[in-house]
């Protein structure tokens, strides 16, 4: 089973990227690194006959791979162009989850308009309020 998986993913990586690097795994599955496009590609066995289980995730900061954000079983005997298809897919999702959201509007800071007074100091308490009290004094002993 390795042997086909180390071939199909050979064939897969000259497909999606022109740099790449193809490894075994521990699991007995095939790994595909795309360090360029910070993304990676495993096929690893599921026991069944011509069957493997195909997941994708990202290549953190240092090298690190993230876990996989998806998973798909496929047919080994399908062709490459079918098989790169759905990798194609499985990194366009991958590419989706790890773009962050929106920033919100800019910050107070970097609004024009109103600007802060500088050394304003803070409002003064309104008249007929006590003062806050001094610091309580330390526990007696027992």
């Amino acid at each position: 089973m390795y042997a086909q998986l180390r071939e199909t993913a050979d064939e897969l990586a000259g497909v999606l990227w022109r740099e790449h690097t193809v490894y075994r795994e521990r699991g007995g599955g095939v790994v595909i690194r795309g360090e360029h496009v910070r993304r990676w590609i495993s096929l690893a066995p599921t026991g069944g006959k011509d069957r493997a289980l195909l997941r994708a995730g990202r290549i953190l900061d240092g090298g690190t791979t993230a876990p996989a954000r998806t998973e798909v079983v496929v047919d080994l005997t399908a062709g490459t162009t079918e098989l790169a298809a759905v990798c194609r897919r499985l990194l366009a999702e991958v590419a989706a989850a790890a773009e962050p959201a929106p920033a919100p509007g800019p910050s107070r800071a970097g609004r024009p308009g109103k600007k802060r007074k500088p050394g304003r100091a803070a409002r003064a308490a309104p008249p007929g309020r006590r003062p806050p009290r001094g610091p309580r004094p330390p526990p007696r002993a027992r």
